[in-house]
């Protein structure tokens, strides 16, 4: 996928993931209950990027994004060290 965004430095620009609204038990949690997604899928990584690539899905810090919004997508940018981690 192409991102109208061009992440500059170290920073990642990424797709976030829809938080799930029902439980492992099977409980439906209203939208206010519902924990904010922590998980993107990257589709653009800046030039000084190195443990992240296109297309991965990563696990991210909550309190450390920019959320952007470009013709009705919403993105995120996110910097390389605040990745916690890739999922598999």
């Amino acid at each position: 996928m192409n991102s109208p965004l061009s992440p500059l430095a170290d920073y990642v620009v990424a797709i976030p993931e829809e938080a799930s609204s029902k439980t492992a038990s099977g409980i439906y949690l209203p939208d206010n209950a519902a924990e904010k997604p922590k998980t993107a899928k990257v589709i653009a990584t800046g030039k000084e990027v190195k443990q992240v690539k296109s297309g991965e899905r990563i696990v991210y810090k909550s309190y450390s994004t920019t959320e952007v919004k470009v013709e009705s997508q919403d993105y995120i940018l996110v910097k390389e060290e605040d990745i916690l981690a890739t999922v598999k």
